[in-house]
């Protein structure tokens, strides 16, 4: 088995850890309190990370080019919007369904991956990338009775749109760090990722401190009281960032997202096990599809 294959498999369950996380934190500290307690308690982690592999592991520190500062911020950016995107969808829908939605992202991400790096795919990767985006439109459209209308409503109405901005703001910031990662001098594809992941969590902290100082300064004081649960998204996110960076430094984002489809499968889990929500027929069908589309992805990769 590839290496990319494992480290992907565990980010997208820290990912799907972390975003549950979030949905609990949602009430007590708000949309951006949610949001900004990924960056604000993950970015420390991520500097000991490079730290430990520099000093401990003995890894240079990769000489970094004149793109990698652009390509973190916009990747830092992206990635705060996405955020925010998602952790309000949660109000429009259920967890599993919010987070299926902004799942449309690998078809974004190869997109943006062919636009911006000139990066190819397969037949059998284009459409094991189909199967599994199909499989996450029907489990979008799995609560609504099944018509014309009703198709159009849930697949362009309000929540859809909403979910699919999420998945191209994601697919824009994993382009993007998988530039700033491969700007860096040498070929340690690890170290490449941990720099990326370092300096982009601290650019985010930054920025993510300032805007909630000038717009709700008391949220500090509601993260501070939260700070149990928020240093898990924080630590959460910040270990699953450094297995998505990794897996995205060594293949393809889209193949990288392609797999990462399978949080759907650990988020209706968390969904009906820990959220005690129900879930349908055609959502476990939209379920099989990703599974199937994962499955043809790793034959083709």
């Amino acid at each position: 088995m590839e290496l990319w294959i494992p480290i992907t498999i565990t980010a997208a369950f820290l990912q799907n850890l972390r975003t549950a996380a979030q949905k609990k934190l949602q009430g007590s500290l708000g949309t951006m309190g949610a949001s900004f307690v990924r960056f604000g308690f993950g970015f420390p982690v991520a500097i000991l990370y490079v730290l430990g592999l520099h000093f401990l592991l003995g890894k240079p520190i990769p000489e970094m080019s004149y793109q990698f500062p652009f390509w973190a911020l916009v990747g830092g950016v992206a990635q705060i919007a996405a955020t925010i995107v998602l952790v309000h969808m949660f109000t429009l829908r259920n967890f599993a369904v919010g987070t299926a939605y902004s799942k449309t992202e690998p078809v974004q991400a190869a997109l943006f991956g062919f636009v911006i790096l000139g990066e190819r795919l397969t037949s059998g990767a284009v459409w094991a990338i189909i199967v599994g985006v199909i499989g996450v439109m029907l489990i979008s459209v799995a609560r609504t009775p099944l018509s014309w209308r009703s198709l159009a409503s849930a697949l362009f109405g309000k929540t859809a749109l909403t979910g699919i901005l999420s998945g191209a703001l994601f697919g824009i910031s994993a382009v993007a760090y998988r530039s700033a990662a491969l700007s860096l001098g040498g070929d340690d594809r690890m170290m490449q990722a941990a720099l990326a992941l370092a300096v982009a969590t601290t650019l985010q902290t930054i920025i993510m401190v300032i805007w909630i100082a000038l717009r709700d300064p008391t949220e500090f004081g509601r993260v501070k009281r939260a700070w149990r649960s928020s240093s898990v998204v924080g630590l959460a996110s910040v270990v699953g960032s450094a297995c998505w960076f990794t897996a995205m430094a060594m293949q393809p984002v889209a193949y990288v997202r392609a797999l990462g489809q399978i949080e759907l499968i650990f988020t209706f889990a968390t969904s009906v096990f820990v959220f005690k929500e129900k879930i349908n027929a055609m959502e476990i069908a939209g379920c099989l599809l990703i599974v199937s589309g994962i499955l043809l992805l790793l034959s083709n990769a």
